[in-house]
């Protein structure tokens, strides 16, 4: 079994509407709490960070995914939402949906497309970020698939 360890540092300047600093391997940052739920908005924050590792968790896990299969890939880009509900002044992150766009070089081939669905919706499930959330934010996942004709 192997343990990976990662450590974060965090300094923060003051009270709610200031700004702090993190840093975690290749992660630097300005954080502070968004202008949308009343904070400065300077730098990124909790909910952007969630919604970053969910889809970069999800982007390399579907990658790979692909690659394994021996599926040749043109291009594959992704666009991913996270809803934030605020009730009674509580703010709960409820959902996140990734929009892969997977671009395939050829003619369209229906058999290839439903394995590519399948392991687009397998690589949601699989990522360690969305085994993480799981019972507390939904994740779902809604592939586009277009292929590149010659």
């Amino acid at each position: 079994m192997a343990i990976h360890y990662f450590h974060l540092k965090a300094d923060w300047e003051g009270g709610r509407n200031s700004k702090g600093k993190i840093s975690c391997g290749q992660l630097d940052s300005t954080v502070s709490i968004p202008k949308s739920m009343g904070g400065p908005g300077a730098g990124t924050n909790p909910d952007e960070m969630l919604l970053g590792a969910a889809a970069t968790c999800y982007m390399i896990t579907l990658a790979a995914m692909l690659e394994r299969a021996d599926v040749h890939v043109h291009s594959l880009s992704l666009e991913s939402d996270g809803t934030v509900d605020v009730t009674n002044n509580v703010f709960t992150y409820k959902a996140i949906v990734h929009r892969p766009l997977i671009q395939l070089e050829g003619e369209r081939d229906g058999d290839a497309e439903q394995k590519i669905e399948r392991l687009a919706h397998k690589a949601e499930a699989s990522c360690m970020i969305t085994r993480a959330l799981e019972g507390n934010v939904e994740v779902k996942a809604i592939p586009v698939i277009e292929w590149m004709s010659s």
